[in-house]
C-alpha cells in the first residue's frame, strides 16, 4: 500500500474509507464523516469516495439516536486508505486489548487514521497519538490531558499531525471533512458540498472549542454580538475593553460579567485570541514578513507578539512558516 505523509494533499484518485463504528455513538458525529462524502460524489459525477461499516466483532451497532448500522468484523488487514473511529460513549469499556491491538497493526498498511470524537481516545489508547499533536471534545480536554502527556493536545476543533486526524466533536468533523475535500479536489467543490448541507465553513481547524458557540449567542445577545463584531473589525488596531464597553453602551464590568456568562473567557481573551488566530491564518496562507503579521493582529511588540503566539499554539510563528506542508498563496491584504 502506498503511504503518504497526508491525505491532505491535491490527489484525483478516490479514497477508500474504514469507518470503524463504535456502540453509543452520537449519530451526528457519523453523519459528518460520512454525508460529505456522499454529497461529494454526487456533486462530482463520480466516486471520490468510497467507505465500509465496521466494529470490533461485526453485526449491527446501536447509535445513541436509537437505531443501528449494519457492520462487518474490522479485519486485522485491510484495502482502506484511511480508518475513522466514531465514537461517543462507554469508552473504556469497548476499549479491549484485541481492539487496540488490531488497530496497532492496521496503522502501517493506512495512509491515515482519523478519530471522531471520542474515536482519539481510541487512538491514544492504542500507542497511535504519542509524539502527536491532538484534539478531543472540550468536556474530555483535562481528563484526556491527565492521562497521555505525551500527546500535545490542543483545544483546536480539529488537528492534522501527519497520518494522525483528530476532531473535537460532529461540527468539528464536518469542518475537517470539507477541509480534506478542498485539500484533495479543490475549493469550487468543498463550496458546492457545504451549499448542499447548508452549511457555512467558517472554522479553521485552529478555531478553539467553546462550550458554548459565541456566534449563536452573539445572534441572541446583541450587545455580545455588537461587542464580537467590534473585535472582528478592529483586529489591527485593538481597542482597549473600556473603550468596547462605552461603544456598545455597557460598563466595562458589565461586558466582563456578560463574556464570562456567556463564552467562559474574559472579554480581552477573547479579542486577543482572536487575533492570534487571524496572524496563524496570515502566516498559513500567505507570505507575509512575520513583523507585517505582528503589526496586522495589533502587536506593537515582535516580542509581545512571540510571547503571545506561542503561548497560544504552543510553537513559535517562525517555526509554523518553516512546517512542511505549508501552501502560502499571495501576501493578504487588510480584512
Amino acid at each position: 500500500m502506498k503511504r503518504d505523509a497526508s491525505i491532505f494533499l491535491p490527489d484525483p484518485s478516490p479514497l477508500a474509507v474504514a469507518i470503524l463504528v463504535m456502540a453509543d455513538t452520537n449519530a451526528l458525529s457519523l453523519a459528518a464523516a460520512v454525508d460529505p462524502m456522499r454529497a461529494a460524489n454526487r456533486r462530482a459525477g463520480r466516486e471520490l469516495f468510497t467507505w465500509r461499516y465496521f466494529s470490533a466483532a461485526g453485526g449491527a451497532v446501536p447509535l445513541t439516536a436509537g437505531f443501528e448500522i449494519a457492520t462487518t468484523p474490522l479485519p486485522d488487514r485491510s484495502d482502506a486508505d484511511l480508518l475513522m473511529i466514531v465514537a461517543g460513549f462507554r469508552l473504556a469499556e469497548q476499549a479491549t486489548r484485541p481492539l487496540l491491538a488490531r488497530l496497532r497493526a492496521l496503522a502501517p498498511r493506512l495512509r491515515a487514521l482519523i478519530g471522531i470524537d471520542g474515536g482519539a481516545w481510541f487512538l491514544a489508547l492504542a500507542g497511535l497519538l504519542d509524539g502527536h499533536s491532538a484534539t478531543v471534545h472540550w468536556e474530555d480536554f483535562e481528563a484526556f490531558a491527565d492521562r497521555f502527556p505525551a500527546i500535545d493536545l490542543r483545544h483546536d476543533r480539529y488537528v492534522i499531525s501527519g497520518p494522525r486526524v483528530t476532531c473535537g466533536g460532529a461540527a468539528p468533523a464536518l469542518d475537517m471533512m470539507l477541509d480534506l475535500i478542498r485539500s484533495r479536489h479543490g475549493s469550487e467543490l468543498a463550496l458546492r458540498v457545504a451549499g448542499a448541507l447548508l452549511y457555512e465553513p467558517v472554522h479553521a481547524a485552529t478555531v478553539p472549542q467553546y462550550s458554548i458557540s459565541a456566534t449563536r449567542l452573539a445572534r441572541g445577545d446583541p450587545a455580545l454580538g455588537g461587542a464580537i463584531a467590534l473585535m472582528e473589525r478592529t483586529i489591527e488596531e485593538p481597542q482597549p475593553i473600556a473603550a468596547i464597553a462605552r461603544r456598545i453602551g455597557l460598563s466595562q464590568r458589565r461586558l466582563e460579567m456578560l463574556f464570562a456568562s456567556r463564552i467562559g473567557v474574559s472579554p480581552g481573551r477573547f479579542y486577543r485570541d482572536l487575533r492570534l488566530d487571524e496572524a496563524h491564518r496570515m502566516i498559513t496562507d500567505s507570505r507575509l514578513p512575520l513583523g507585517d503579521v505582528a503589526l496586522r493582529t495589533g502587536f506593537a511588540s515582535q516580542v509581545a507578539f512571540a510571547r503571545a503566539f506561542r503561548a497560544r499554539f504552543g510553537k513559535t510563528a517562525s517555526s509554523l512558516r518553516k512546517s512542511p506542508g505549508r501552501n502560502p498563496g499571495p501576501p493578504v491584504g487588510k480584512r
